[in-house]
């Protein structure tokens, strides 16, 4: 596991004068991600400070990096990270020693790496990597367990549930970055109402909380990765929205699970928050209850059980036109933590790859719907309006059972621990549209 250093110290102050007490992109984190410069040009890679962007391949080009910092500042100055991604923690930990001393405050090179900045708000954010793969995992168990109850209510979870990480192939072609419009699916629908499906413009549609999980060195095909080497296989993590259409998820995903439901967005944040910048805020996976199975063995490291959950506080938020309209704030949905996962990342790598398959980097994962005991830690609509319910009271005098046209969810998170700074992960945004 990544161990922290004097990177993280909190006296630690940057010379770019936002970074001091920014509540996302302090010196402390460096998160990475692809960006088209300010008048445009071709997408680059680069590092969030403040409320700045530090071009990667312009301070590559003006000799600021050294050896292994330099292979990796390379490798992340084109339009994709998945060459940084390959290289490993080792590369990537010493771009990230080497970007925290040019832009401390005591720097003698502030001269040379101040050309290299960019405003953020004049720069365009891209997907940080091509995306060879999408899986989206099931690993929140009060979200499994809340929507199992609606259709279950004596026996919610079904019996793999606690021996297997559930995951589905999702759809790579269809993620986004943040900020791009939501298209409302059409999809064949059947309420329990109705005798016969229809066709047409999705009525339930939802947002999912999850974790990115970005993918790192991968393996050959055929060969599985040990438990103990899965967690040095995470390049980093970002926000997840994996929309739902739950008509049509609910009419078709039986035999063989979801398809047109989810294959039509998910939405990501751009930045892509290292697993050294988390170092910090790594935590114990909870014990599980005592009448629990253990986990396998191919499942089970005791360094991983010991610190390879992360404690990340989850928000959502919900803008509406009514909202909007009235100059009201958003209302929050949830506030939950990624601590409730079932599972930690390392073990949805090594289950990923037990039987073989080959991830490679830029592969994406969703950690699945990371919703809280309480209500007011639901990580979906689904939940919180019981199915639609119970509609939600908003302080425009609107109601929600499921999202309509015009809406904006917005998800956010923190890391957060006394003696640290704080550090945050950047906005994932997504506003529906009316379906086509």
């Amino acid at each position: 596991m990544p161990k922290t250093d004097a990177t993280h110290d909190p006296k630690r102050r940057s010379w770019v004068d936002s970074a001091n007490g920014h509540p996302e992109f302090p010196i402390q984190n460096l998160p990475l991600g692809v960006f088209v410069p300010p008048g445009g040009g071709a997408p680059r890679g680069g590092v969030a400070i403040g409320d700045f962007i530090l071009d990667l391949a312009a301070a590559h080009a003006a000799g600021l990096f050294r050896g292994e910092a330099a292979a990796a500042a390379e490798a992340a100055s084109g339009p994709a990270l998945n060459d940084l991604f390959a290289l490993g923690a080792a590369p990537r930990a010493a771009l990230r020693a080497r970007l925290s001393e040019l832009l401390a405050l005591d720097s003698a090179e502030r001269a040379r790496v101040e050309p290299c900045l960019h405003r953020a708000e004049d720069c365009t954010m891209q997907l940080p990597a091509r995306i060879g793969d999408y899986t989206d995992f099931y690993a929140g168990i009060h979200h499994a367990t809340n929507t199992g109850r609606q259709f279950r209510p004596d026996n919610p979870l079904l019996p793999n549930y606690k021996y297997v990480p559930i995951a589905y192939h999702g759809r790579s072609s269809s993620v986004v970055p943040s900020g791009t419009p939501v298209r409302r699916p059409n999809g064949q629908r059947k309420p329990g109402r109705e005798t016969t499906p229809s066709f047409g413009p999705s009525r339930n549609l939802d947002y999912e909380l999850e974790l990115g999980i970005w993918m790192g060195p991968g393996n050959a095909l055929g060969t599985p990765i040990p438990i103990s080497e899965a967690g040095e296989r995470i390049a980093g993590f970002c926000l997840l929205n994996d929309w739902s259409a739950r008509d049509i998820q609910g009419w078709e995903y039986q035999p063989l699970g979801p398809f047109l439901g989810k294959n039509f967005c998910t939405t990501i944040s751009p930045w892509v928050i290292t697993p050294e910048a988390l170092a910090p805020f790594r935590v114990a996976q909870p014990p599980r209850a005592e009448d629990d199975p253990a986990p396998m063995d191919y499942l089970l490291d005791a360094a991983d059980q010991r610190e390879g959950a992360l404690d990340l506080e989850l928000e959502v938020l919900l803008i509406t036109p009514g909202l909007r309209e009235k100059g009201l704030p958003p209302h929050r949905l949830a506030l939950s933590n990624a601590r409730h996962l079932y599972w930690t990342p390392a073990q949805l790598v090594a289950h990923h790859a037990c039987g073989g398959c080959n991830l490679q980097p830029g592969d994406l994962f969703g950690s699945g719907t990371i919703s809280g005991p309480e209500e007011s830690s639901f990580g979906s609509l689904l939940e919180t309006t019981q199915g639609g319910r119970k509609p939600l009271q908003l302080a425009s005098g609107e109601t929600r059972r499921f999202l309509e046209d015009g809406d904006e969810v917005i998800l956010r998170a923190h890391a957060r621990r006394e003696g640290y700074a704080s550090i945050g992960f950047g906005e994932c945004r997504g506003t529906v549209q009316p379906a086509p």
